[in-house]
C-alpha cells in the first residue's frame, strides 16, 4: 500500500462517516470527459478522489467537494463560469488550469492548480481584490495531500474557531497569480 493509497482510504472512511451516503464515485470515462471539457488533465491525487471515493459531495465542515460534471454546479461549470466572466478590467480574474473544487461561501472558492507539479490548493477570495485580480489569490496547502492531512487532522483556518486561532499563520498570497494571469493567452 503506498502512502496515496492510505490516503484514499482515510479521506474514504471519513467522508462515509459524515455524510453517511455519497455519491457514487466518478467513472474513469467521466475524469477523461472532463479533463476533454476543461481542455487539462487531472492530477491523479483528484481524480483518485473522484472515482475511488466518491463523485464529490465530502469536505470539510460541510463544504463538499463538487461533482465533475452533470447537472447544477460541478467543477467543469465552475470553471468555464470563471474563466468566462465578465471583467470590470481586460484581467481575468480565474488562471487557466486552476480547477475550483468546492464553494466557501461568500464568492470563495477551494482550487488545485492542476497545472503545477504538486497540486497546490488555492483560495480565491475576491473580496480581497483591490483592483489587481492577482490580490484575490492565496496559497491555503503547498499540495492537495497536505490539504487532506490538515482536513483529516481537524486542523485548519475553515474549522469553527479557525478564524480566532492567533496560531495560524496569515495566508500566503499565490506568488504564480500574477504571471498566471497575464501570460499571454489567459483571458
Amino acid at each position: 500500500m503506498t502512502g496515496a493509497d492510505d490516503l484514499i482510504g482515510r479521506v474514504a472512511a471519513r467522508a462515509s462517516a459524515a455524510a453517511g451516503t455519497l455519491p457514487a464515485p466518478a467513472r474513469a470515462a467521466q475524469v477523461e470527459e472532463a479533463e476533454a471539457q476543461l481542455g487539462f488533465a487531472i492530477p491523479p491525487l483528484p481524480a483518485r478522489l473522484y472515482t475511488e471515493v466518491a463523485d464529490g459531495g465530502f469536505g470539510p465542515l460541510g463544504n463538499e467537494l463538487f461533482p465533475l460534471a452533470g447537472q447544477g454546479r460541478t467543477v467543469v461549470s465552475a470553471y468555464r463560469a470563471e474563466r468566462g466572466a465578465p471583467q470590470a478590467s481586460e484581467s481575468p480574474h480565474w488562471p487557466e488550469g486552476v480547477l475550483p473544487i468546492l464553494d466557501w461561501g461568500c464568492g470563495m472558492y477551494g482550487a488545485v492548480d492542476c497545472l503545477g507539479t504538486s497540486g497546490t490548493v488555492l483560495v480565491f477570495e475576491p473580496n480581497a481584490d483591490t483592483g489587481d485580480p492577482a490580490d484575490g489569490w492565496f496559497v491555503d496547502e503547498p499540495g492537495l495531500a497536505d490539504w487532506l492531512e490538515t482536513w483529516l487532522a481537524g486542523g485548519g483556518w475553515y474549522r469553527p474557531d479557525g478564524y480566532d486561532d492567533a496560531e495560524l499563520p496569515e495566508p500566503a498570497g499565490w506568488e504564480e497569480a500574477v504571471s498566471r494571469l497575464t501570460a499571454p493567452g489567459a483571458a
